[in-house]
């Protein structure tokens, strides 16, 4: 354990940035994960990543090893939509972590997947077993894991090719004046915060395109139709922020300033609703649909119900 004091130098800073720049082998999001799990504590006792440190404070930093590389089977309910020998389509809920992470070691998607289909071990990453695409923890969707190893490579260079078809169904807030658009802008990671991204200067980020249509308007929010030519991290919370219409429910890049949900929403208003690709043993193309989960169904329910 290392003990630190906080010179007057970092007075107000935020505690998961002071870690990482006393520890440049920690990203953010470990830093944030180490103070989620109570291995950095001030004046010996927990504190929350966005702490502001004071003059003094003793800082208390226990760095764990890392996870292992090898994943542990953990049985769990899957909504399959689809499986056969070479592919398994799911409905993921909002709040399941797809693969472990920094503060999410256990109870996600991958361990459930291996527990599943034991066979998946040696397909990809030995901690992303057949899991080629990923959805965020709190979007809610369909997602294509592989089986086989022959799978997996055709599904990633369809992913490549943007042959992949991803659309998602969002409530954003505010109402959308374009009856439909297109948003390609790069975006790469946050110039002063590594756990977010953000739309970045060409050169600065990757090329990211999202296209949507509007499917129904409300006096403060809109229904969206958002449909991926790029695969980047947050892409439709990022490109949807930037015209000034964050997801509903994004307390990442939805700002402070917005008008409350009339209802609780668990997770992003934001569904994968629709995915399409050829299969990798027959070559045919196959499409799925998952309906909106009651989440959402309950959030445009009061919505039309106060027009």
């Amino acid at each position: 354990m290392t003990v630190l004091r906080v010179e007057s130098a970092a007075v107000g800073m935020r505690l998961d940035r002071w870690v990482t720049e006393r520890f440049r082998e920690l990203s953010r999001a470990r830093a944030q994960g180490l103070i989620d799990d109570g291995h950095v504590r001030v004046n010996g006792g927990p504190r929350k990543p966005a702490h502001r440190l004071r003059a003094g404070e003793l800082v208390e930093i226990e760095i764990p090893p890392p996870p292992p590389e090898t994943l542990t089977p953990e049985p769990a309910a899957l909504a399959i939509v689809h499986e056969d020998e070479q592919v398994l389509v799911l409905d993921k809920p909002a709040g399941l972590v797809v693969h472990p992470g920094a503060g999410h070691a256990r109870g996600t998607l991958a361990a459930a997947l291996l527990a599943h289909a034991p066979g998946i071990a040696g397909v990809g990453g030995p901690r992303r077993p057949g899991i080629v695409h990923r959805l965020d923890k709190d979007t809610s969707g369909l997602l294509v894991v592989a089986k086989t190893r022959a799978a997996y490579d055709s599904l990633v260079e369809q992913l490549a090719r943007r042959t992949v078809t991803r659309t998602y169904v969002s409530v954003l807030h505010g109402r959308v004046r374009s009856d439909a658009g297109v948003v390609d802008k790069p975006i790469g990671r946050h110039p002063h915060d590594r756990v977010k991204m953000a739309v970045r200067p060409a050169g600065r980020g990757r090329r990211a395109v999202t296209r949507y249509r509007v499917l129904e308007r409300f006096a403060d929010f809109t229904l969206v139709e958002a449909r991926l030519e790029t695969g980047r991290t947050h892409q439709i919370r990022v490109h949807m922020a930037s015209l000034g219409h964050p997801v509903a429910g994004d307390s990442v890049y939805g700002g402070r300033r917005r008008r409350p949900l009339p209802v609780p929403l668990q997770g992003l208003a934001l569904h994968a609703a629709a995915l399409a690709f050829l299969h990798p043993g027959t070559g045919e193309l196959r499409e799925f649909t998952a309906p909106l989960p009651a989440r959402i169904g309950r959030l445009l329910s009061q919505l039309r119900d106060s027009r």
